[in-house]
């Protein structure tokens, strides 16, 4: 537990010397790249981060130093494509180490999935954010992810958000009150947000089913 309370300690020192100007609302790309105080840790492999990283800041100081975003991909996991075909997998936390580049749903799994080995106590999860719509060469998108962990009572939104990746939000009493912030840094309605365990959508159950489960 020290560990991870002393990096709590610089990752609000880090939050608060790092408010970025307003993003530009058209794109989920990031900014700019902010300076990271400090040498970055970057362990050859991802089973060697696994065993050597224990804190929420050690995951984003990584994030900040070799995360790339893929237009390309955000273009097919847009929802006019995914309405089109197959749909596209989510990279692995694993595969991602290797190749650190994708949106921010391939950010977030990262993140979280990471977070929850190295750092269980941290509650990490996903913060889903449907924006109004937006078209970008063609396509449309509305969704966007990011991860968010808990300590003492408050809340924090790091990492996973590939417009400003190695920036961290927080603390927060809410999510409602990170979600004002946010919108006003995006400079684009929310419509609506959800915390989630998984990015992974979940069937709908039939009816009949759902009834059975519920009597068990």
């Amino acid at each position: 537990m020290r560990p991870l309370l002393s990096s709590l300690a610089a990752f609000a020192l880090i939050a608060c010397a790092m408010v970025p100007p307003a993003g530009d609302p058209a794109s989920d790309a990031p900014d700019s790249r902010p300076p990271h105080p400090g040498a970055v840790d970057l362990p050859a492999s991802y089973a060697e981060a696994i065993g050597k990283w224990r804190s929420p800041t050690e995951v984003n100081a990584w994030i900040g130093a070799r995360f790339e975003y893929d237009h390309d991909r955000a273009m097919k996991l847009s929802e006019s494509q995914r309405a089109l075909g197959p749909s596209v997998r989510i990279y692995q936390p694993e595969a991602f180490f290797d190749r650190p580049a994708g949106v921010c749903v391939d950010l977030a799994r990262f993140a979280v999935e990471t977070l929850r080995a190295v750092a269980p106590a941290a509650n990490a999860t996903y913060l889903m954010i449907e924006f109004d719509p937006v078209a970008i060469s063609g396509n449309t998108l509305r969704r966007h992810w990011l991860a968010m962990f808990e300590h003492d009572g408050q809340l924090y939104f790091f990492a996973a958000d590939s417009k400003r990746p190695g920036h961290v939000a927080g603390p927060h009493g809410t999510i409602a009150e990170f979600i004002d912030h946010y919108a006003q840094y995006r400079q684009r309605r929310i419509v609506s947000y959800r915390a989630l365990q998984s990015y992974e959508r979940r069937l709908k159950q039939p009816a009949a089913k759902a009834a059975r489960d519920e009597r068990g």
